[in-house]
């Protein structure tokens, strides 16, 4: 029961750190692909925060080397395309349908909340497979 509750602890902390990153984004450019610039930036955000928790903490993973850790990255960035469309669509869908950035969040917390449901099995099964780093 103890790795659940982690993984949604460090969920959490990566939707906080999305959002974050989206409102701070948002306030220093207010140009015409503001919320489009905003949720890429806060996806980047919550995508390393998540990585690095999960590696260490959740798969208690070692890579070799820089190299490796740069290759994790990018299949654990790859597994997460699927989950990001969820995370993006409701998003934006709730953006769209409600024009207000708090209900725009809201429905980012629903779509990450989804996408990391899938994203952990995903994640066992392709990135962080047992010696893979041996």
């Amino acid at each position: 029961m103890k790795l659940p509750v982690a993984y949604a602890v460090f969920a959490v902390m990566a939707t906080i750190a999305n959002i974050w990153v989206q409102e701070l984004a948002s306030s220093v450019y207010a140009g015409p692909f503001q919320v489009a610039a905003s949720v890429g930036a806060g996806t980047i955000a919550g995508l390393v925060v998540k990585y690095l928790l999960d590696k260490r903490y959740i798969f208690r993973f070692q890579t070799k080397n820089a190299i490796h850790d740069g290759q994790l990255f990018i299949v654990y960035a790859l597994m997460g395309v699927v989950t990001t469309t969820i995370f993006w669509g409701f998003e934006f869908g709730f953006g769209y349908l409600f024009q207000a950035k708090a209900l725009r969040y809201l429905g980012g917390i629903i779509g990450l909340a989804i996408g990391y449901l899938s994203k952990y099995h995903l994640d066992k099964q392709f990135v962080f497979r047992q010696g893979a780093a041996s």
